[in-house]
Formats: C-alpha cells, sequence, structure tokens
C-alpha cells in the first residue's frame, strides 16, 4: 500500500518571522505564542471597523466578517503589536503552515484562502487578491512582493504540494522523501467532504440536497450549490473551497460541545454524578435521567420536560444567521433546585437550543435559495451523543444520518491525500468512492409541534435581548 499525506487544522493564524521561525503574537514577546486561535476574540474592535466599510468582498462572507477570520487578527497584530508586524515574514492559516513544514512549499490552500482571508473568487470568474479592500482597511502593504507574506500561489485542496515530504520532513517522520502531500484543508471542511459522500439506501445522495454538521467545541454547518447563493448571515458563497466545482455555504454555532461541556461543569449537581458513575460519560448518565423523569411524569417523550425552560445558546456570539459576536446566553425558567434533575433539564434545554440555532440557519438557507436540502448529517463528538442527534432530528424535522466512519474528518483529509496521490482522476469521485455508508435518524412526528413552539420562543429571546440592549443604551 502507497502512503500519501494531507493535512487538515483549524482555521488560526501562524505568525513566522523573515527566516522562517516562530514569532510571537501575544505582548508577552514570547515567540512560542505565535498563534492566534480561530475562536479568539481580540479583533472585535477591528472587526467592526472593517464591516463599517462595507466593502464589496463582504457579500462572499454572509455581508459580515467575522472576528473568526484571519483579516481581522492581522489588522490587531500590526495596531497592537507594531514592532511584531515590522518583523513578520510570513502568515500562515494552520493547514497551509503543516503543508509548508512538511514540503517547504509556500503554496496555499484555496479553501484556506477563500474562506478565512478574503481571497476572492467571483461570480463572474475572477480570482485573486482585493487590493483596494487591503487598502481600504490599513493593510495595503501586505501586497509588497506580489502577495508573497500572505500567498502567491494558491492550490486547490488535494492538489500535490511541491516535491513532496521534504528530506528534513520524512526523516521526522519516518516516512520516504517525496511522499506525495495533498493541499491541505480546515478541518470542518475536511469533514465535510468525508460525510457528504455517505451513502445511505432511500436518501437522496446529491451533494446539494444534504445539510452537513461538523461538530466539535463548535459547530459549523456546510451546504453546497451548484450555483452561488447569498445568504445574510451565512459564509460564502465560496466556489470550490470544500467540492470541486460547487459553492460552499458555512454556517456555524461559536460554541456547541464547549456550550454543553460549562453548562455540565458549572452545575452544582456534577461532582457528585462524577464521583459516583465512575467511567460512564456524564451526558449518558444525564440522559437516561431524563428517560427516568419523563417516565416518572407519564410522558411520551422527554423532549416534553424542558416546557418552561428555554436557553439561548450563544455564551460566545453568535456566528451565524444573525452573525453578532456581542450576543450573550440566556436561560429562562431556572428554579433554586441544584441536584440532578434540574442539571439534567437545563441540559436537555441546552441540546434543544443547539438544535434550534441549525434550525435558524436551515431557514436562512432554504429563504435565500436552498429549496431541496432533504436530511442532516453529522460527524465530531455529538454525532455519538444520541439524545444530541435525535433532537436534531425531530426539531428540522428531517433525517440524520450518522456514518459509520467514526472520524470524518480525517476521513476527508484521506480523500484528498489520496486525491494528491492520483488514486482517483478527482476529488469527487474520492469523495464518492470513499464516503462509506451511515445510519438514519428518523424524525419523531409526535414532538414536532412542541419544537415548532419552542423555536418560536427561541427567536423571541434573540427579539427580547436585542430590546434590552436598546433600553440600556437609551
Amino acid at each position: 500500500m502507497s502512503i500519501v499525506e494531507s493535512f487538515d487544522a483549524t482555521c488560526s493564524l501562524v505568525a513566522l518571522d523573515k527566516s522562517g521561525n516562530p514569532l510571537s503574537v501575544s505582548p508577552s514577546g514570547n515567540d512560542q505564542q505565535n498563534v492566534i486561535l480561530w475562536l479568539d476574540h481580540r479583533a472585535s474592535e477591528e472587526t467592526a471597523q472593517i464591516n463599517r466599510l462595507n466593502h464589496s468582498v463582504l457579500k462572499y462572507v454572509g455581508g459580515k466578517i467575522s472576528l473568526e477570520m484571519e483579516t481581522p487578527k492581522l489588522l490587531w497584530l500590526k495596531k497592537h503589536l507594531p514592532s511584531q508586524w515590522d518583523k513578520a515574514g510570513s502568515f500562515f492559516d494552520l493547514p497551509d503552515f503543516l503543508t509548508w513544514k512538511a514540503t517547504g512549499s509556500e503554496s496555499r490552500s484555496l479553501c484556506s484562502l477563500v474562506c478565512k482571508w478574503t481571497y476572492e473568487i467571483t461570480t463572474d470568474g475572477g480570482q485573486g487578491w482585493n487590493l483596494r479592500y487591503f487598502q481600504d482597511i490599513g493593510l495595503g502593504d501586505l501586497q509588497e512582493n506580489n502577495w508573497n507574506k500572505i500567498g502567491n500561489v494558491v492550490l486547490p485542496p488535494g492538489t500535490p504540494v511541491g516535491e513532496g515530504l521534504s528530506a528534513r520532513a520524512a526523516s521526522e517522520l519516518g516516512l520516504k522523501v517525496g511522499t506525495p502531500v495533498g493541499t491541505s484543508i480546515i478541518d470542518a471542511h475536511a469533514g465535510g467532504l468525508g460525510l457528504v459522500g455517505c451513502r445511505v439506501s432511500k436518501i437522496d445522495s446529491d451533494f446539494s440536497t444534504r445539510l452537513s454538521l461538523i461538530c466539535g467545541t463548535s459547530t459549523c454547518h456546510m451546504a453546497v450549490s451548484k450555483v452561488p447563493i447569498f445568504t445574510p448571515g451565512v459564509w460564502g458563497p465560496y466556489y470550490s473551497a470544500m467540492v470541486p466545482g460547487m459553492w460552499l455555504n458555512e454556517g456555524g454555532q461559536s460554541a456547541t460541545g464547549k456550550l454543553i461541556d460549562h453548562v455540565i461543569d458549572s452545575h452544582p449537581a456534577t461532582p457528585s454524578i462524577k464521583g459516583k458513575i465512575g467511567e460512564m460519560h456524564i451526558q449518558i448518565y444525564l440522559s437516561n435521567l431524563l428517560k427516568a423523569m419523563a417516565k416518572e411524569a407519564n410522558l411520551d417523550n422527554e423532549a416534553f420536560l424542558t416546557g418552561d425552560l428555554h436557553v439561548w445558546p450563544d455564551f460566545h456570539g453568535n456566528r451565524s444567521p444573525i452573525a453578532d459576536p456581542t450576543l450573550k446566553g440566556t436561560i429562562c425558567g431556572l428554579t433554586l433546585a441544584g441536584d440532578e434533575k434540574s442539571l439534567a433539564l437545563l441540559y436537555l434545554a441546552t441540546v434543544q437550543a443547539l438544535s434550534y440555532g441549525t434550525r435558524h440557519i436551515l431557514d436562512s438557507l432554504v429563504q435565500s435559495g436552498y429549496s431541496s436540502i432533504r436530511s442532516l448529517l453529522i460527524c465530531g463528538g455529538l454525532s455519538k451523543n444520541l439524545l444530541f442527534t435525535q433532537t436534531q432530528a425531530d426539531v428540522v424535522n428531517l433525517p440524520v444520518i450518522c456514518p459509520d466512519e467514526v472520524e470524518s474528518v480525517l476521513l476527508g483529509s484521506a480523500i484528498l491525500g489520496a486525491s494528491a496521490a492520483k488514486h482517483f482522476p478527482d476529488v469527487t469521485t474520492a469523495i464518492k468512492s470513499m464516503g462509506g455508508e451511515g445510519k438514519v435518524v428518523k424524525p419523531d412526528p409526535a414532538v414536532v409541534d412542541y419544537h415548532n413552539k419552542k423555536y418560536k420562543v427561541f427567536l423571541k429571546m434573540y427579539d427580547h435581548q436585542i430590546q434590552y440592549k436598546n433600553i440600556m443604551k437609551e
């Protein structure tokens, strides 16, 4: 069996000096701290400054740039650490940094640049850096040396990088010099590649009929179409950023797995529960407790337990479709209870709220032109949570596909590696050939009306938060 390599990673900003060594992005000056993590919100003022310009570039990111993206972070670095900015030799998205380390090639992935750096591929076929945009926001100096600091060789994901593994990288990895390396992709987009080709009997397999959820600390919602669809508050459309020849729209929630962990870890009942359940995961324990509570209350489904408890889940701001990083989380219906049952109810209400967030994104996509989405696909840690997958299916009233392959993100990277090594004629063929099969979680019609009512409450909670902000501004 031949060996190939491809990389995925979070869309975090890597800074290097002119010799290719780590360059600090911290006021500490510690050069080992040379990465600004994707979820770092330090560039909030710079993000607002960019969005006030309403530049044409922004229509390809849902109308507003996110502080999770790279140009606000670059602007923050230039404004707050000018000496470090002057020392900078190159900036990479983390996936591209890994291919550079592996091959020595300074090429960049089209996926990284289009999705997170405002590299333009327009509906009329234009492609490149928009000089006017960079000049307007105060980063015009990046055009020097043909944009060398941020990339002037842009390759589609899965394209072979340079001459393959360098001698140094091959030695460090225990592989052969010249081992093919595929152009990288962002981790969530790798998950999208691994999901979108999953086959299930009687479920439409057309890529454009599927919404893929890549779940982790946050969740990314990936939809692709044959034509560009502009959706306010949802990133994209991005051409060929995930599936070649198709336009990608990327929605998401800034905190999902992280939010569930936070809700559980901050509750007073958690230490005693963890002390008695041994190796059992606490989410399984809480799910079992909810079933017992529903039975005790003579309820047909545990979903009905939260009729008086509602959560707005944007504890780390809203990524989409509202695109407002200043939003806060809200819980309505708390009591003085601090026992296991109160934690179980709050856990359930949080899972439901995250599902309403998916529905909010899906509704926005449908209103903008995605008229044929017929299923959801889920990967990541939360895909192993039966309560989460069932709730997602019930809330959007669509089947949810859970692939048999438990590591869809790694599968996406393998698809690109196989493409780079020419095991398949193109990436799309690799997706279809390697997608595997999955299992279906069907929606429960008995709870559809209940979730419709709770979804109305969910949307009202946003309206109320805005009203409260306006009152305090008076």
